[in-house]
């Protein structure tokens, strides 16, 4: 199928990575989808574009839908996803890349710890973690934002819901990091190897964990995914791949919108006196922080069968990229939507997906945010910038930044 649009960009520049939006504002101009070579990819920039792709039924993220195992394989090698034999079975597979009958039956054993309901019992636990981890803090005049704070947080509340010891959570950390990092389009052999070899030793220790919890189970969701297995419910590779996501999508995306939402305060300090004078607006202001910036900006959608999208016809297995960080932003469904503004309402953002796969997570990661932004809120009379020169993380699929060197006074 020829492309309508040729599309030549570079998402691993520092210049995208610093700001990405004047090319997704150069995109939704674009009549239809872009087609995008790099990638083998038609982007979905717009709102509604990206909405329609998402909500279609006949949309999946597996490919194992719309090519043969010969196909697939092939196309494995050709993108360098090949010879990684334990990222193969626990990260290319997983809750996240499945569809239908298997993703509603690993969804359905691990759903009802993630309600808005069982999420606010954590509450108070949060807030006492949070509380520590400030104080520890406060005698000082200038953190890392991201590394002395945001990083500790995510990561360790989801470690106690699955059932990790609070000591292993900053090695969990770094392996969710070193596998993940492969997911955007830097391929190279080298990054392979860190992959492969830290799925390997986050699988290990996993295995090692559920021994333990077989042995004296506890209140947690290993104890919990355990009698899924013993019921039928999964088996052991979808154990682990199932705990491993569950881990991975519990540190970096959290810390990374808690970066840029600091950042967006900072950047509108009319904002940040808004929200101390009124904190009845936390959660309003948490939506926007993910809507302004999106932290995880793109995906994508295999189409099962030949169907109209977005106004033109395509056929079975061609690949949809649907950039959330764009649909963010598009000013045709979010007024002034370059401004960020705690009190916005509506704010119908999609940044934790829509439909089957919308994000498990996300009830968690909001009251993380709120915890987080009201403590420091209550407890600090002035937060600023140290440096004005914040570098953001370089790839199409991750958006944060790398550090956030701030001072603060206590109030």
């Amino acid at each position: 199928m020829p492309p309508s649009t040729a599309l030549s960009f570079d998402p691993l520049s520092e210049a995208f990575a610093q700001d990405p939006y004047p090319f997704y504002e150069q995109l939704r101009a674009e009549e239809g989808l872009t087609y995008f070579e790099d990638f083998n990819v038609w982007l979905a920039a717009r709102f509604e574009d990206v909405s329609e792709i998402v909500l279609n039924g006949k949309m999946v993220r597996s490919m194992e839908h719309v090519a043969t195992s010969e196909e697939i394989a092939a196309q494995k090698r050709a993108e360098n996803w090949h010879d990684m034999p334990h990222h193969a079975r626990f990260v290319q597979f997983s809750l996240l890349d499945s569809d239908g009958d298997i993703h509603d039956r690993l969804r359905k054993q691990v759903f009802k710890l993630f309600t808005p309901v069982m999420v606010n019992k954590l509450r108070d636990e949060i807030q006492t973690y949070v509380d520590g981890l400030v104080d520890r803090l406060s005698g000082r005049t200038e953190i890392d934002f991201i590394e002395d704070l945001a990083a500790h947080v995510p990561g360790h509340i989801i470690g106690r819901v699955l059932g990790v010891p609070d000591e292993d959570c900053p090695q969990l950390r770094i392996w969710s990091e070193n596998i993940v990092q492969y997911f955007d389009i830097d391929r190279s052999d080298e990054r392979k190897a860190l992959a492969e070899k830290n799925t390997t030793e986050f699988y290990l220790y996993l295995s090692e964990l559920k021994r333990q919890r077989q042995a004296a189970p506890q209140d947690d969701l290993i104890s919990t995914m355990i009698e899924a297995e013993r019921a039928g419910n999964m088996n052991e590779d979808e154990f682990i791949s199932t705990a491993m996501l569950i881990l991975m999508a519990g540190h970096g995306s959290t810390i990374d919108v808690l970066g840029s939402g600091m950042h967006a305060l900072l950047k509108f300090p009319d904002q940040m006196s808004r929200l101390r004078e009124d904190q009845s607006l936390m959660k309003t202001a948490v939506q926007e922080m993910f809507r302004y910036e999106s932290p995880l900006p793109f995906f994508h959608r295999y189409a099962v069968e030949d169907m109209d999208v977005c106004g033109r016809k395509f056929e079975r297995g061609t690949k949809f990229g649907v950039l959330y960080g764009s649909a963010n932003r598009d000013p045709k469904q979010f007024p002034n939507a370059d401004t960020f503004d705690v009190g916005r309402s509506p704010n119908w953002h999609i940044a934790f997906g829509r439909g089957a796969h919308f994000c498990l997570g996300n009830h968690l990661a909001r009251l993380d945010m709120d915890i987080i932004f009201s403590t420091l809120l209550k407890r600090f009379s002035r937060i600023e910038l140290a440096s004005h020169d914040i570098a953001y993380k370089r790839g199409l699929s991750v958006r944060g930044p790398v550090s956030l060197p701030i001072t603060w006074k206590t109030a």
